[in-house]
């Protein structure tokens, strides 16, 4: 039928120009949408950045306290504002040093932690020089009034294991420890030119020791001293262990 065949021309000649087309035209891709990230994954980074700043800002709570006693009393210092007492830098941390207390009883020395410590070293003879170390421990501390149960006064005693009924009674307020003077001396360490026994020592309530007072120590001098340093730590510190 002529009607049929010219419609079948029709298509073909259709087909073939739709080929022709293709081949001239350039090569297209199609884009397909990529797939989308779940919302858990996309927050996974920002939540440990997020932890990672909580984790620090906790940590700087805790130690804001002692951070800004030690600046108070190192850095501001109004009016030029000099201690009197060497600070020792770096600190040195207490040892875990293994001796004997008044009551003949095995005791470790970081026991004493967490008070102010205000320290003499001397040998259980004590001499005169400690004599006027005890006295002036015990004086100043109870000059400190309300405050004086922050510190301790602490006797560090040396060489032989016994101590006179005298000194026991002397220092019935104090802490008296009996250690061999060598294991002392690896913590604690006199000026140059000078004995362990010539000065008193300050110890924080972290147990670090971070002042030396000189030979001859003026008392007015270190009992300012020792004000500053329970003012500078009256806000985190409190008595009592």
């Amino acid at each position: 039928m002529s009607g049929s065949k010219s419609s079948s021309h029709g298509a073909g000649a259709a087909d073939a120009h739709a080929r022709q087309t293709a081949r001239d035209e350039p090569l297209t891709l199609t884009v397909h949408s990529l797939p989308r990230a779940e919302p858990g994954t996309a927050r996974d980074p920002a939540m440990t950045r997020s932890g990672r700043w909580k984790m620090f800002l906790v940590l700087l709570v805790c130690a804001s306290p002692v951070i800004a006693s030690y600046l108070t009393y190192y850095v501001i210092r109004p009016e030029g504002r000099r201690n009197y007492g060497e600070l020792i830098e770096p600190q040195r941390p207490m040892p875990a040093l293994r001796g004997t207390n008044n009551a003949g009883q095995p005791q470790v020395l970081t026991d004493l932690k967490h008070q102010w410590l205000f320290i003499s070293v001397a040998d259980s003879a004590c001499n005169a020089q400690c004599e006027r170390h005890l006295y002036l421990q015990h004086q100043l501390r109870e000059g400190l009034g309300r405050e004086k149960d922050r510190m301790d006064w602490v006797w560090l005693r040396t060489g032989a294991p016994e101590l006179s009924d005298v000194l026991k009674k002397a220092t019935e307020t104090a802490v008296v420890l009996h250690l061999p003077e060598s294991d002392i001396a690896g913590w604690l360490e006199p000026a140059p030119g000078q004995r362990l026994s010539d000065h008193l020592y300050v110890v924080d309530p972290l147990g670090n020791w971070m002042m030396r007072f000189p030979a001859e120590a003026e008392p007015a001098k270190v009992r300012r001293d020792l004000d500053r340093l329970l003012r500078a730590s009256s806000f985190w510190d409190r008595a009592g262990r």
